[in-house]
């Protein structure tokens, strides 16, 4: 199956998504999307071909999705994304793979990203607060990623950062 323009995906269709830990410029940009394209375009599970769209946003974010309603990625398929991934990583200095990481966006509209305790520290100096936008890597079908991507801290498990209001 020919990779398929993710616009036209079902909100059921299965997501997966990536931060890069730094805003990539066009070449690598250009690297992860041929790599990740030249996969999906042959993804298979035991055999049968995948309905997989992938789009990238903000000069960070990845995501990839298969529409299960003909045949679910496999685990062994997973794996050998996240292995071109991984080799993508050390191509371009790069961490796509921690889920350590929350990404927020700046007053600028630009992307910021810091590891959880960081976070934290930022919305204890209110640098940060309820309002400011922040991005959900755990969302899990197309429909979570279109609607609930980006939302404000206090909507996202990001609220748990958050400093209790007295």
């Amino acid at each position: 199956m020919p990779l398929v323009v993710f616009s036209s995906l079902p909100d059921d269709a299965r997501v997966w998504i990536f931060g890069s830990s730094r805003a990539l410029d066009r070449a690598n940009q250009d690297l992860l999307l041929n790599a990740v394209d030249d996969y999906l375009s042959g993804w298979r599970a035991h055999g049968s071909p995948l309905t997989v769209g992938r789009e990238w946003r903000d000069d960070r974010f990845l995501a990839i999705a298969v529409d299960q309603r003909d045949t679910n990625a496999s685990g062994c398929s997973l794996d050998a994304l996240f292995r071109v991934l991984r080799d993508v990583e050390s191509r371009v200095g790069l961490s796509l793979l921690s889920s350590s990481l929350v990404y927020f966006r700046l007053p600028d509209e630009t992307v910021s990203v810091t590891d959880r305790a960081g976070f934290a520290c930022l919305a204890q100096d209110g640098s940060i607060g309820p309002d400011t936008h922040v991005f959900d890597l755990s969302a899990q079908t197309v429909g979570e990623w279109r609607k609930s991507f980006e939302v404000r801290a206090s909507d996202a498990w990001h609220r748990a950062l958050l400093p209790v209001a007295v």
